[in-house]
């Protein structure tokens, strides 16, 4: 497979080296983060000559003899060297009985630099404190950005390298198989090893039947406002019966193991939080198309996908902003700065147009307004609201 550099993930992790943190490494399954602590390895054995690098990868056999936290824990100790950088890698660190006390045993004796990545159903962002004694620090990874897809297949159009892109998505183990069919295949086995090998695992879920009705309908309803109470009440309408907080249950295990991102709603005008219904957003739009097929497309949400994915990505905090009953798609927060944007599709039609800027136009504050949409020209103004074609977004977006 083609390799390309993700420097914005191993530019975070060459600046922590050396803190006494615990690097944890989180995503969704197969979004790149073995390759990820192999580039960083890479890294290190060019970078830093006196370093004592010792790196274990529980995919591979060679490596069953550490499935239990004190063996894995004594063989780190024995491949110690005095007077070198000790660096300690653990690839799918929870297939090892116990981790968290070898890690945490490691870590106390202030020997080690330690980096480690394994299932994200197991190394939540929300357990990270209660599993290790030390402080963490976490590097979260997304599939292929739009950057990253362009990287790799170096289109020379980049408004028909979007089109693909809108298709095949950035589950980068796919781009292997030559057929769509086999594309969505393998992203499909992706998801479902995920929810079965994982969340399954991980909270001993035995309704998984409910679990996939819920799974449909949060793909069905990408960008919708959805809550527990809704999902329930649509499937008690097919005479399925449901409880609501055990939907509400489920629907955080799969936000927990990052196949989905909750988005809350924002009050603009009240500065405050609203708590009744959510949107939900999946990790990588093609989970969608491979699990519920590519009929009857809206595409319109899956740019607003696309949109909030990439923001997450580049470290924004995102809500649905809420101002006088009109909803503005994303208000993207980062430190002092502060992005209105909304979503389109097409924007040619004028009352499409007046129906997107007209919500923007209310926002009285001076902080930046934004259109995106699949425009193909070059960004103009309109009313100070600034409007982008999506791929010029995705590709120039470096904030």
């Amino acid at each position: 497979m083609k390799l390309i550099n993700r420097n914005q993930y191993l530019d975070k992790i060459v600046g922590v080296m050396g803190t006494p943190d615990i690097k944890v490494i989180t995503g969704v399954r197969r979004s790149g983060k073995s390759k990820l602590l192999e580039a960083f390895k890479g890294y290190i054995e060019q970078n830093v000559p006196d370093s004592n690098i010792i790196h274990i990868n529980f995919n591979l056999p060679e490596y069953d003899k550490l499935l239990e936290y004190r063996s894995l824990y004594d063989f780190v100790n024995s491949h110690y060297v005095a007077g070198k950088e000790n660096i300690v890698m653990i690839d799918e660190v929870q297939m090892c009985t116990d981790f968290e006390k070898a890690v945490n045993g490691l870590h106390a004796s202030e020997k080690f630099d330690i980096y480690i990545s394994g299932s994200n159903a197991f190394l939540l962002s929300s357990d990270l404190a209660t599993l290790f004694t030390g402080r963490t620090f976490e590097i979260k990874v997304y599939p292929f950005s739009f950057i990253e897809y362009q990287q790799y297949f170096d289109y020379p159009d980049k408004y028909s390298a979007f089109d693909r892109y809108l298709l095949e998505g950035g589950m980068a183990g796919s781009y292997l198989y030559k057929e769509q069919e086999a594309k969505f295949d393998y992203i499909a086995e992706v998801f479902d090893t995920l929810i079965v090998r994982d969340i399954r695992k991980k909270y001993k879920i035995r309704n998984m039947q409910l679990m996939d009705r819920i799974v449909d309908f949060l793909m069905d309803n990408i960008s919708n406002l959805t809550s527990a109470r809704n999902i329930a009440d649509t499937l008690s309408r097919q005479n399925e019966k449901s409880n609501h907080v055990t939907i509400s249950a489920y629907m955080q295990y799969l936000c927990n193991a990052f196949a989905f991102y909750k988005v809350r709603r924002y009050d603009i005008k009240g500065k405050k939080y609203l708590a009744s219904s959510d949107k939900y957003y999946l990790s990588d739009h093609t989970f969608r198309y491979a699990k519920l097929g590519t009929r009857n497309l809206d595409y319109g949400r899956t740019l607003e996908n696309i949109v909030a994915v990439e923001l997450l990505r580049r470290g924004y905090e995102i809500y649905v902003g809420v101002l006088y009953k009109k909803e503005i798609d994303f208000v993207a927060i980062k430190r002092s700065e502060k992005i209105y944007i909304q979503v389109s599709d097409n924007i040619e039609d004028e009352k499409t147009f007046e129906r997107e800027v007209t919500p923007l136009l209310q926002i009285r504050d001076a902080y930046p307004k934004m259109l995106i949409a699949r425009t193909r020209h070059d960004e103009y103004q309109y009313e100070g609201i600034k409007i982008m074609d999506i791929a010029d977004w995705l590709l120039v977006f470096r904030k």
